[in-house]
């Protein structure tokens, strides 16, 4: 019998705290050892009020845009605190991750692509090409791309923005992860986010971009990819989308090494 495809193995996970079971535990499925290091910190939004009175006015929007988990975690605690969900209102997403957690939380019927997982992605679907008219609420972190709002705009759509959540950067030691690296047992980064990598490389520090630089490092989209590159990672892996895709390269990757 062959060993698991990540036998040995040891991957930094990235993803905020409370958001890592999932990867960590398709890691350890395929025989790795998931390192939990934090990159980046969900807060509340500096000020609710705006949420809020968005909230009470929900039965006037047409579809409501998710554009994270987080989103979905930070906006549905905020209505359900309030109010129950409109009937009416239908739901969109960007990734599989955020069509899970609406799915979970029970929304039976989530508009979400099922091939290109962020809001271009999003925006080929039907269902958002005919907009003329529609009133749409896109949940997003504070200072979001506006890529998706402005295109929906520009089709015809009103569109209020309600930021429900900010981004941050935790404290953390990095030293533990430096030690494996100074002893050549790290094998592995995986970065879901630009803004997660932003953090990570000012959080290692000097002594650490090195170590940042010369360990593989897996991202599963583009934009993350080549913010790495520019960062001067040496070996940079572009995986299939979610905490699948992330795994499934870094099988791919270390069977080949």
């Amino acid at each position: 019998m062959s060993a698991p495809a990540l036998a040995g193995r040891r991957v930094v996970v990235t993803r905020p705290a409370g958001q890592t079971a999932h990867l960590a535990a398709l890691i350890r499925a395929a025989g790795g050892e998931p390192l939990l290091f934090p990159a980046l910190e969900i807060l509340d939004a500096g000020d609710l009020r705006p949420v809020f009175a968005l909230i009470e006015r929900l039965d006037a929007f047409d579809l409501a845009v998710f554009v994270s988990a987080n989103a979905v975690d930070k906006a549905l605690a905020l209505v359900r605190a309030r109010r129950a969900w409109p009937p009416a209102l239908r739901v969109a997403t960007v990734g599989r991750g955020s069509e899970r957690e609406l799915r979970r939380r029970g929304f039976a019927a989530v508009i979400a692509p099922s091939e290109r997982f962020d809001s271009e992605g999003l925006l080929e679907l039907p269902e958002l090409k005919q907009v003329e008219g529609k009133r749409v609420v896109i949940f997003r972190g504070e200072g979001g791309r506006e890529l998706l709002g402005d295109a929906l705009i520009a089709r015809g759509a009103a569109v209020d923005y309600a930021a429900c959540y900010r981004r941050g950067r935790p404290n953390a030691d990095p030293a533990p992860l430096l030690a494996l690296c100074a002893r050549g047992e790290l094998d592995a980064f995986t970065v879901t986010s630009s803004e997660g990598l932003a953090n990570l490389h000012d959080m290692l520090g000097e002594a650490g971009r090195k170590c940042l630089k010369g360990t593989p490092l897996f991202a599963p989209h583009e934009r993350i990819a080549a913010a790495a590159r520019a960062l001067g990672v040496q070996t940079v892996v572009l995986t299939g989308p979610g905490d699948e895709g992330l795994v499934a390269g870094l099988a791919a990757f270390f069977a080949k090494v």
